[in-house]
């Protein structure tokens, strides 16, 4: 994985070969990126990262200047990983183990970003789930915007916070706001 802008561009991130993950591409990165420069200053934004994996979204953010960064995932070996690697980059991001469901019913806190990168597999339901939690407790700011990453065989298109889509090859980014 490649760091694809700001502070730490170019960067690579090069994650063990045996963690369940399955990092967004840097096409479908930088181009979720552009999207969300016309509507944020990064500096000024909190961002949660729920299925964080290896980070690669978390440390984009933290890369284009994002000090307010959250990431929540379940598995040791990718909390590990995400740790070792923040602390090596000195990002701030805080990592927290976690399942993102029991997470989403607990935190108190407010996002301007919600970005979730379920796996793919997960029922279409579970993912349903994940937005229902966000607008029903109230998680977004008010200009705030959950993103969901998926495959094209998901269509979260019902779901009346339902903006858009955008499709890069066989990643979806569903957006959902207020």
């Amino acid at each position: 994985m490649r760091i694809v802008s700001g502070k730490y561009k170019s960067k690579r991130i090069n994650a063990p070969h045996n963690l369940p993950v399955r990092p967004t591409t840097d096409m479908a990165k930088e181009a979720l990126f552009n999207i969300l420069n016309n509507s944020y200053y990064f500096d000024q934004i909190n961002v949660l990262d729920l299925f964080a994996g290896i980070g690669s979204i978390s440390f984009e953010f933290a890369s284009r200047g994002t000090e307010n960064i959250i990431s929540v995932d379940k598995n040791q070996a990718c909390i590990k990983f995400l740790e070792r690697t923040e602390k090596e980059l000195d990002t701030g991001i805080q990592v927290l183990k976690s399942d993102a469901f029991t997470f989403l019913e607990k935190t108190g806190s407010k996002f301007d970003v919600i970005f979730a990168d379920p796996p793919y597999d997960l029922p279409q339901d579970r993912f349903y789930k994940i937005v229902e939690l966000v607008f029903e407790r109230d998680l977004l700011n008010d200009d705030g915007m959950l993103i969901m990453e998926h495959s094209k065989f998901t269509d979260l298109s019902h779901h009346k916070s339902f903006v858009n889509s955008r499709k890069y090859g066989s990643n979806v980014f569903s957006f959902f706001e207020k």
